[in-house]
């Protein structure tokens, strides 16, 4: 089965365009981002608005609650599901997100590592993550390379890898060589100079700012959902939480938000050139090449492959 993916950096263009494309092709997107999965998280995630989610059906999203953990593996069994009944229905798929790890997980597998082990997971969920984050550098570096010291999930779960199997997270997933694919896709990366994804994070954040974002924490942080739950752990949730808990003002929060996100888009952009077979295009000068990109793929024709600007 063929499969269009476009993936890319957060604040890259992604859903603009997708919509544009859905409408053209008479797609329905299916969502690859792991923060839209949390129901209630609707404005700091940029999650589809309404009046967007009326011109093209969405899936994926609002899956489970603030407080659940979720992870690769129900994503991928999600958006197979997802993708088989559209498929079924005679439509297109097209698949959306800057979730690396999600798209891969999607399209080639996943690693058998070591199931999960509560107890030890519940002790190391209850340490500071920026100490564990240090003594994963010393189990699993090359993990420790790639996963930023405040998430604490992805921290967690490589210590509790190398640990339960005496075998890094990143050994597992070298070996694994993720060769499993389940579709014969075309991934679109969208690519922007850093500069301009820079402005356009600043300029995002504070229209999520006027657009609620601060209220929608607050309301939030009155469920009694705080830093502990996993999809507050966001980049913008945090940081808008130390606002509304009064650990510091609204300036200070907005500037970290930004700070935060371009770093979040600088790990996403570094995750994406390791992954192959990725066409870059710039989303708007390029958005003719991509829409005739995909139309022929679609239509059987082979993609070419673009080094990323």
């Amino acid at each position: 089965m063929r499969l269009v993916c476009i993936i890319g950096p957060t604040a890259s263009g992604k859903s603009a365009l997708a919509l544009d494309l859905a409408e053209r092709l008479g797609a329905e997107i299916v969502s690859a981002d792991s923060r839209q999965i949390y129901r209630d998280l609707d404005v700091g995630t940029a999650k589809p608005t309404a009046a967007e989610r009326a011109r093209v059906p969405h899936h994926c999203l609002d899956l489970v609650a603030p407080d659940e953990a979720f992870d690769a593996a129900r994503f991928r069994d999600a958006a197979r599901a997802a993708i088989a009944d559209i498929a079924r229905r005679g439509r297109v798929a097209l698949v959306v997100g800057g979730t690396g790890l999600y798209v891969r997980a999607l399209l080639r597998g996943l690693c058998p590592a070591p199931p999960r082990a509560p107890a030890l997971r519940a002790a190391l969920a209850a340490e500071d993550p920026h100490a564990l984050h240090r003594r994963l550098g010393v189990l699993d570096p090359a993990a420790a390379a790639r996963i930023a010291p405040t998430d604490a999930r992805r921290i967690v779960r490589a210590l509790e890898v190398a640990l339960v199997s005496g075998v890094p997270l990143s050994r597992w997933q070298a070996e694994h060589r993720f060769a499993e694919p389940a579709y014969d896709a075309l991934v679109i990366g969208l690519a922007r100079p850093t500069a301009e994804l820079d402005a356009r994070i600043a300029a995002r954040t504070r229209a999520m700012l006027e657009g609620g974002f601060l209220d929608e924490v607050r309301a939030l942080r009155r469920r009694g959902l705080g830093a502990e739950a996993p999809g507050l752990s966001a980049v913008g949730y945090r940081e808008l939480l130390a606002c509304v808990e009064g650990r510091t003002d609204l300036a200070t929060a907005l500037a970290a938000v930004v700070r935060a996100t371009r770093q979040f888009a600088k790990r996403q952009r570094t995750w994406f050139r390791r992954e192959p077979a990725i066409v870059w295009h710039h989303p708007e000068r390029e958005a003719g090449p991509i829409a005739a990109a995909v139309e022929a793929f679609l239509a059987g024709a082979a993609p070419a492959v673009r080094a990323p600007a």
